[in-house]
């Protein structure tokens, strides 16, 4: 059974860092786009980064560039994003993806989903 699980989400206050895990299992990921997107209370799932299988292509959403890191470990089936200087405007819901397109910025390009970490950041 395929499974994306994410962790590491939580409470924190502006300006502060978290940074999520996702666990892939259930078959082999490594080469998979992953990417991470996010759905905040009242607003549509929006795309914020995604990672090649190589590590070698990254796109990430304008509000965050600069601010949030993409990487992977194909060894372990795991991808991590790390969050700074977070803002109250990046709370939300954060979901891990997987894709069998090389390039994937939008939802419907991801086959596999996990259930998604809340990231709540206090003003």
């Amino acid at each position: 059974q395929v499974q994306l699980v994410e962790s590491g989400g939580g409470l924190v206050q502006t300006g502060g860092s978290l940074r999520l895990s996702c666990a892939a299992s259930g078959r082999t990921f490594s080469r998979d786009t992953m990417g991470w997107f996010r759905q905040a209370p009242g607003k549509e799932r929006e795309f914020v980064t995604s990672i090649d299988w190589s590590s070698g292509i990254r796109n990430y959403a304008d509000f965050v560039k600069g601010r949030f890191t993409i990487s992977r470990d194909n060894d372990k089936n795991m991808v991590y994003l790390q969050m700074n200087r977070l803002k109250p405007e990046d709370t939300a819901i954060y979901y891990c993806a997987a894709s069998r397109r090389l390039i994937a910025t939008e939802g419907r390009t991801y086959q596999d989903w996990g259930r998604g970490t809340q990231v709540t950041v206090s003003s």
